[in-house]
């Protein structure tokens, strides 16, 4: 037992080596970090996707959104007590008498303000560009608006964490915390003004903590909510992402782009954070995680403005789709094998098959329909036997054409999860 711990405090070290390692400024001479070794609305419907085509400056417009902004409120009431913050500030010029959590459950991971430095000049590349360093299982997130669809590889941004993009006229972030597994793309017009976001250094629930250069406000990335500052207590717009593997990506948009690789001093294709996805002990992590599952066991989130529920990817994986209701609405949620953890192996491509996961309502014009798995990653409705891919478009039989709307979900770590959303439900099959 006492070897085991060490070998537990050992890759707690680690992580914390190669965090600070992903901090080396930009034009040293300093060579990149080498891999780590192994180590232990009220309405109350689901909130389905923004079609990408409104101007999300205005608050009242959410496209096919079909209810609200966001997530359960988190915080209490706003704290303006004027106790300063109990760590170091220097270089901020946050409004610091402003709060919603209090300052005890904030740490410090490591690195200073823009440590880990966004990618605020993103440049893309073509597919054949991409294929010449991304493997077929590679994870990407993909972020489609207008006629833009682009593919931001995890082996980008888990140095990075925050890639500040315009996308066909749209301002987003797309952001990555490998510390809790949280993918998740975030609307930048906020309060008449487009935010660019970086990282503070610090983490609550283990989850990064960005800030924007405007105001200087910290946000929560997990939640997206803004905690410290001028907009603190206020809501960022989700909007909605996919991760899935390359091939998969490729595939549905041969014309498609790749975020391509910064110039900078980084291992890209390598992970620094090896074997955390099965850690019993999250990095910085305060308190008990929820014992219903194992800590990095992922899951995929759902919210409403009062509710929260969590499918867990091995029970996902074993049914292949799962058919449930949530927040009023008829749900179909997919998982397909093919997808290489970044949080696993020292080489991403290596990771193990977590495999991808969708979800989708499955009322298509009059009809509930009904899905299976097919062999070869694709999905069947029983109704009227066409087939679906993952992305939700029927590729053949009647149907062929159509997409189902999707659901605004998140895949994250169950540790995490639970703590953001402690009164979260936590599907069974049974």
């Amino acid at each position: 037992m006492l070897r085991n711990r060490w070998i537990q405090l050992g890759g707690l070290l680690m992580i914390a080596t190669f965090i600070l390692l992903a901090c080396v400024p930009i034009g040293t001479e300093e060579a990149p970090a080498q891999p780590a070794a192994a180590a232990d609305s009220e309405s109350g419907e689901a909130v389905t996707a923004d079609s990408g085509e409104t101007d999300s400056s205005d608050s009242s417009a959410q496209a096919t959104a079909s209810v609200n902004t966001g997530v359960p409120q988190l915080s209490g009431e706003l704290i303006t007590d004027g106790v300063p913050p109990p760590f170091r500030t220097r270089g901020f010029s946050t409004d610091f008498s402003r709060r919603t959590v209090e300052w005890d459950s904030i740490l410090s991971g490591g690195p200073p303000k823009d440590g880990i430095p966004a990618v605020d000049n993103p440049e893309f590349e073509s597919i054949a560009a991409g294929d010449e360093w991304l493997e077929e299982v590679d994870p990407v997130i993909l972020y489609s608006h207008g006629d833009v669809s682009r593919a931001y590889p995890l082996s980008i941004l888990i140095w990075h964490e925050i890639v500040n993009d315009e996308v066909d006229g749209q301002p987003v972030s797309i952001t990555f915390c490998p510390l809790c597994n949280a993918s998740i793309a975030f609307d930048r017009n906020f309060d008449g003004q487009v935010l660019d976001f970086g990282t503070t250094g610090r983490l609550r629930h283990s989850d990064l903590i960005m800030y924007d250069r405007q105001t200087e406000t910290w946000w929560q990335q997990f939640t997206g909510e803004g905690i410290v500052g001028k907009y603190a207590g206020e809501q960022l717009r989700f909007l909605t992402s996919q991760v899935l593997s390359w091939k998969d990506f490729k595939e549905a948009y041969p014309d498609g782009e790749v975020l391509a690789r910064p110039n900078m001093p980084r291992n890209y294709g390598y992970n620094p954070y090896v074997g955390y996805d099965s850690t019993s002990r999250p990095f910085l992590f305060q308190g008990t995680p929820d014992s219903r599952l194992a800590p990095a066991e992922r899951v995929l989130g759902l919210t409403t403005d009062t509710d929260a529920i969590a499918y867990p990817f091995a029970v996902l994986e074993e049914a292949g789709v799962v058919h449930d209701s949530f927040g009023g609405v008829e749900l179909a949620v997919f998982h397909k094998a093919g997808l290489a953890s970044a949080l696993d192996s020292s080489v991403i491509s290596q990771g193990r098959d977590i495999g991808t996961v969708a979800v989708y309502d499955r009322q298509v014009g009059d009809q509930l329909l009904t899905f299976s798995p097919n062999e070869d990653g694709s999905f069947s409705d029983a109704e009227t036997g066409s087939t679906w891919d993952i992305l939700g478009e029927a590729v053949s039989g009647p149907l062929a054409g159509e997409k189902l709307t999707p659901i605004l979900h998140f895949d994250h770590f169950w540790f995490a999860w639970a703590a953001f959303f402690p009164a979260t439900e936590l599907y069974s099959p049974s």
